[in-house]
């Protein structure tokens, strides 16, 4: 794939990291809440999205037999979402081998204390016998993969900041150790969908709770999952007046339908008027709607996976050089032999 017009202007703009994990299909809570947003992102900034699967081995649930098959699979799911190869750099972090020793070196700075007050670190590790350490410095690895480019912001969520906040102490101990502003301190970007809420209503969209909707789910798929999902509580009957304000449901309508159907279900809510189902069948029909060309496109580059290598592999080389010329500076700064003059 050839680079596109303007690909050496690209640094006047504002560089952007951000990581995905290999989880296989997306579901509405990434889509929401991140790629929509790179999406937007790759039309005005210089943009590196990575898969990182390096950081998916970290997790309780990690198969090694699915974890190259979910790497496409997620590949295809940001392609099909919009991602543009020719305005972004794609790439799977472990086809770039310096964000492993980036991370080592970032160790050096990174103060114990910090990296166990990491709140992330201590809900999971509660539910271990054995803490792994790749837990622990999960974060470090963060760091590395937004330092390593040199990103000057990075989307996230409510979730992440913790970590950014952590990754701009490693930015500052470094410089003050190594070469004074050498690494920018990246910039959090916060969007409007911050955190989608799954189907049951209690915690965030995630595939390891069984409370999402998948991207590429058919119509009936969606409709089967929506069906039983919670509302608003004080609907017990359905002629039970309702408050959407508090329904999931109705907070879905706010990102699938158009303005007066989200207005309509407010109204019939709050006035009986429809019953939750009635709700869940307006969401699920424009729901499946808005996804359809998402569906066709996923189809269409599903037939066609070399398409897909070749994407991730020109991302991959692209990232390599510029992991590459970071990561010298990074040795010369830091007295290895043979990295300086």
């Amino acid at each position: 794939m050839l680079l596109p017009v303007g690909w050496g202007m690209f640094r006047a703009m504002a560089r952007i990291f951000s990581g995905i994990q290999p989880s296989g299909e997306l579901h509405i809570g990434n889509w929401l809440g991140a790629v929509q947003r790179w999406v937007e992102l790759q039309r005005t900034h210089e943009c590196l999205y990575c898969i990182v699967d390096l950081h998916a081995i970290t997790g309780a649930g990690y198969e090694p037999s699915r974890l190259a098959e979910r790497t496409r699979e997620m590949a295809v799911g940001l392609l099909a979402s919009g991602i543009d190869p020719d305005r972004v750099t794609l790439f799977v972090q472990s086809h770039v081998p310096a964000h492993s020793e980036l991370m080592w070196l970032l160790n050096v700075v990174t103060p114990l204390g910090e990296l166990e007050r990491m709140t992330q670190f201590k809900d999971k590790s509660q539910e271990l016998e054995s803490i792994p350490a790749g837990l622990l410095n999960y974060p470090i690895l963060m760091a590395a993969d937004i330092l390593l480019y040199r990103a000057e912001q990075v989307p996230v969520g409510d979730d992440q900041i913790q970590h950014l906040e952590l990754a701009r102490e490693i930015a500052r101990r470094w410089n003050a150790q190594f070469s004074d502003g050498f690494f920018p301190e990246p910039q959090p970007i916060i969007g409007e969908a911050r955190r989608i809420v799954g189907l049951d209503g209690d915690a965030k969209m995630s595939k390891s709770r069984g409370n999402t909707i998948g991207i590429l789910d058919s119509p009936e798929e969606i409709w089967q999952k929506l069906r039983p999902a919670r509302t608003d509580p004080a609907r017990v009957k359905r002629t039970d007046p309702g408050t959407p304000e508090i329904c999931n449901i109705y907070h879905l309508h706010r990102y699938f339908s158009p303005l007066d159907t989200v207005t309509l279900v407010a109204e019939n809510c709050r006035g009986a008027k429809w019953g939750c189902l009635d709700c869940k069948r307006v969401l699920a029909d424009n729901m499946a709607r808005t996804l359809a060309p998402i569906r066709e496109r996923a189809a269409e580059l599903a037939a066609t996976p070399r398409l897909v290598d070749e994407v991730l592999g020109d991302g991959a080389a692209r990232a390599r050089r510029l992991a590459g010329e970071t990561l010298a500076g990074v040795r010369d700064h830091m007295g290895f032999y043979g990295h300086g003059d």
